[in-house]
């Protein structure tokens, strides 16, 4: 027997399949797999031998793209409020299948600030990092603890552009100074990232 469930959204799409598979798990079936497809179309498939805890285990890692945003002298940084964790932090979401990652972290730093001016700085990847997700409620579901392999750009915004948070997911956006950062982002595992990220903007700036 096999039971197949869809999905069609904005959001991301894996942790809904998977929750929609578990239910079915009683059905008794010895693999699963699941297919994404992408902005541009392209379709990721990932399939998985045994119990659905295998593929839960194959899909514990996303890639993600973020902008690290400092102003034209690099003396401060633009970052969101984010909701789930309410700590300051830096702009960012899933690739979902794109390969241009730049063009993610631009469109995502454009969404959650509403500042449309930003430009990248070097043009290249700044930094690459393996990050601890931990389990949360988002829009009302739970999404298990997992890893984003993230890849991380140098961004410069224009200061006079208006600030908008995102709706739902941001509750304030604001420039913070660049003295005291890890004060007021208060995520222990990000310092050492943010310190990296300002010693190369202001090498690139």
């Amino acid at each position: 027997m096999c039971g197949i469930i869809g999905f069609a959204g904005n959001t991301e799409a894996v942790p809904i399949l998977l929750d929609g598979l578990e239910r079915l798990e009683y059905r008794g079936y010895d693999s699963a797999g699941v297919a994404v497809a992408s902005p541009e179309g392209r379709l990721q498939v990932k399939k998985c031998k045994g119990r659905l805890g295998v593929l839960r285990e194959a899909l514990a890692a996303h890639i993600t793209s973020s902008g690290f945003v400092v102003n034209a002298d690099g003396t401060r940084v633009l970052m969101a409020h984010h909701n789930i964790y309410k700590v300051w932090a830096w702009t960012g979401g899933h690739a979902d299948g794109e390969g241009d990652l730049l063009s993610v972290a631009l469109r995502e730093a454009r969404e959650e600030t509403g500042v449309s001016r930003i430009r990248p700085i070097t043009g290249r990847i700044d930094s690459l990092e393996i990050l601890p997700v931990w389990g949360h409620r988002k829009r009302g579901r739970y999404v298990s603890a997992h890893l984003h392999l993230n890849v991380s750009y140098l961004l410069e915004a224009d200061e006079t552009d208006p600030l908008t948070p995102r709706p739902g997911e941001n509750s304030a956006v604001g420039w913070l100074p660049v003295d005291g950062l890890p004060g007021l982002t208060n995520e222990w595992q990000m310092d050492d990232v943010y310190r990296k990220l300002l010693q190369r903007a202001g090498a690139a700036v």
